[in-house]
């Protein structure tokens, strides 16, 4: 059965963005890039809050036409464009560069999705990964840590009085200073 894979991105403080939406202070140099494009390529597909479709759809797939994206970035977008996408939202019925428009999580469609033939599929979006979350359909957390403190921001998850036992399946430290963490739910110490 393939697994769902919730990665993001958040500074030491545990900030995924700044205020107003800021990631200027991630550290994707050349190698951190070309580990996500391998890592990212092995997936079967995409789960996506429309937001951050939206912003993946705004550059990805003609990045690798820009002369000014060589390398890992233009390496990265065919194998955005190629991988079927599943867009969660409620405004809206059709989505550019979208396999499906799913309009709610609901536990039984996504089970049913994770049991179609595939590689794993990566969620994306800090509310879509909440939603997830507290119906517990993750089933792996890639925590990229970029060696920064921005005092304030969005939380990778929001608040909750709910404890998901975890468990380490590997760490990666970058030449950046960044280091991947990465878990699985812990199903023999959980409820």
């Amino acid at each position: 059965m393939r697994k769902i894979i919730y990665s993001m991105s958040i500074s030491l403080d545990g900030y995924i963005e700044g205020p107003d939406q800021d990631i200027s202070w991630h550290r994707v140099d050349d190698e951190l890039h070309r580990y996500f494009n391998e890592t990212i390529a092995e997936l079967g597909g995409f789960l996506h809050g429309r937001v951050v479709h939206e912003l993946m759809a705004d550059f990805w797939p003609t990045a690798d036409e820009d002369p000014a994206n060589a390398g890992a970035t233009a390496e990265f977008a065919p194998i955005w464009r190629d991988k079927p996408k599943y867009v969660y939202s409620r405004t809206r019925d059709h989505i550019d560069w979208a396999t499906a428009v799913i309009h709610d999580v609901v536990p039984e469609e996504v089970r049913a999705l994770k049991e179609q033939p595939g590689g794993d599929l990566g969620l994306g979006g800090a509310d879509l990964a909440a939603s997830f979350a507290a119906l517990d359909l993750i089933d792996e957390y890639r925590v990229t840590v970029h060696p920064v403190l921005i005092g304030r921001g969005r939380r990778m998850f929001p608040l909750t009085d709910t404890v998901t036992p975890l468990r380490l399946l590997g760490t990666r430290s970058f030449g950046s200073g960044v280091v991947e963490l990465h878990y699985a739910r812990d199903t023999e110490r959980g409820d």
